[in-house]
């Protein structure tokens, strides 16, 4: 009990956020923290893009607003009883947990990829909150096949957006959430401010009037895929599969004081990824009936999505507040949970130095509008790549006993490198990969299919290499 405190102690004196140790209870959070932090992460600056997004594809409205319904319960299903439920017997983090696993060799490789790509989530955040900040500047707003930086003003605006972002993600998981909970009412205000504006501009009236928004479908705009319910709903359940499947927000849940602060995730699906979503379709299906996107159309070009302009449009500077707000709240987390994939790598460093190394990254490809303007792809991309490491996590926890196999397996025997892990990620993540590639599949289609087969060849492989070696 003495050597705990000290430890705890050391943590506190260090400023440090408990990433190589169970955090101790006297740090545990309540579940309003938790529904604070994933009100304001996802009522945030991805849904000012999703929305529109979804838009663009020729969704109809029953594949829109069902499959949403779906796809958000499942992901809400998938934190409560995988996420949190792992996060609460362990209480680490994900990285710390995967070198237990996998070795130091193997994950860090995995930080890398982990740290890299949440890092590109949080610059099209940056990017979200720029396109209002550019607003008053009368900066020119990114097209949708933009990848490139457009101007001086834009450059000077990322940067400036991206540096206050980092700063705060810096400071630790208890600013992260403070920063949500302050920001996170007022960004649900402005989302049903934009969402009534937008009705009244559209002339709804009715229920049937607001159906009718989306009908039965349209023709994708050009270059963009067609999606149906079932791409909506599955997309919608692995929009976050990195952080659910993906184990990523072990590091969040860890704090929690038991699994049932899983439920809070609720409070980000239903208020961000269904009414925020939605609303923010609104205000891009009420730019759609102007000269300007008709112009776009006429020519054969997918109309712009910049998210402070559509919302300037509706609410004026309240919009363009929110929007920028808004992008803050989803890169802050983002960035946290980067720079500790990235202290995983670096344990040396403080996790406020890495951090900001993050941030930085972020920031760098908040510059290139691509990451946001492609924010489908790469969303499904990202969680199609990392979800199945989740799985292993998941299958040993769960199944060790049944399976004969020794948990912790890397760090019990000593070896920096588990075969079994390499082997049954690069056999899931390859042969789905080709398979989406080579019969043009959409990527969320088969996230589940490879999620489920890398951790059953990673009990398989654990069954025969572990046997061999011991």
């Amino acid at each position: 009990m003495t050597q705990f405190n000290i430890n705890e102690d050391i943590e506190e004196i260090a400023g440090g956020e408990f990433e190589r140790q169970p955090v101790p209870t006297s740090k545990l959070k309540s579940w309003k923290s938790f529904i604070g932090m994933y009100a304001g992460e996802h009522a945030a600056g991805t849904e000012f893009m999703i929305g529109p997004l979804f838009l663009t594809t020729g969704v109809s409205a029953f594949d829109l607003i069902v499959g949403l319904l779906v796809g958000n319960l499942l992901a809400v299903l998938s934190w409560r009883f995988l996420t949190a439920e792992i996060a609460v017997k362990n209480r680490l983090t994900l990285y710390y947990q995967l070198e237990k696993i996998c070795g130091k060799k193997l994950v860090t490789g995995y930080n890398l990829a982990n740290g890299i790509l949440f890092c590109f989530l949080a610059g099209s955040m940056i990017t979200v909150s720029a396109t209002a900040v550019g607003i008053p500047f009368n900066m020119p707003m990114p097209k949708l096949t933009d990848t490139m930086p457009n101007g001086v003003t834009w450059i000077v605006i990322v940067i400036f957006i991206g540096a206050v972002i980092s700063i705060i993600a810096a400071r630790g998981y208890d600013t992260v959430t403070k920063a949500a909970n302050w920001m996170s009412p007022f960004i649900v205000a402005a989302f049903i401010a934009c969402g009534i504006v937008a009705l009244h501009q559209l002339g709804v009236d009715s229920f049937s009037d607001f159906w009718n928004i989306w009908g039965e479908g349209s023709e994708p705009f050009p270059g963009q895929t067609k999606y149906t319910f079932w791409h909506v709903m599955l997309w919608s359940w692995f929009a976050n599969a990195a952080m659910h499947i993906g184990m990523s927000d072990l590091s969040v849940f860890r704090f929690a004081k038991k699994a049932r602060a899983g439920w809070a995730t609720a409070a980000g699906m239903y208020v961000g990824h269904y009414m925020a979503w939605i609303a923010a379709a609104l205000l891009y299906a009420v730019y759609l009936k102007s000269p300007e996107a008709q112009a776009f159309l006429t020519n054969g070009e997918a109309p712009p999505v910049a998210p402070g302009p559509l919302a300037n449009n509706a609410i004026g500077v309240f919009g363009i507040v929110a929007v920028v707000l808004a992008g803050w709240t989803t890169a802050n987390p983002t960035i946290y949970r980067a720079g500790l994939a990235f202290q995983a790598i670096f344990p040396k460093f403080s996790t406020a130095k890495v951090t900001i190394l993050a941030g930085t990254v972020a920031t760098i490809a908040g510059l290139f509008p691509a990451f946001a303007m492609k924010l489908l792809g790469f969303v499904a991309l990202y969680g199609f790549i990392l979800s199945p490491i989740g799985a292993i996590i998941v299958f040993e926890h769960f199944f060790n006993k049944q399976t004969g196999i020794i948990k912790n397996y890397a760090e019990k025997a000593n070896i920096n490198f588990n075969k079994s892990v390499l082997y049954a990620w690069a056999i899931s993540f390859g042969v789905f990969y080709f398979i989406s590639v080579q019969f043009n599949v959409f990527l969320s289609f088969v996230t589940l299919p490879a999620w489920i087969i890398c951790g059953a060849l990673y009990l398989v492989f654990s069954k025969y290499l572990q046997k061999r070696i011991l």
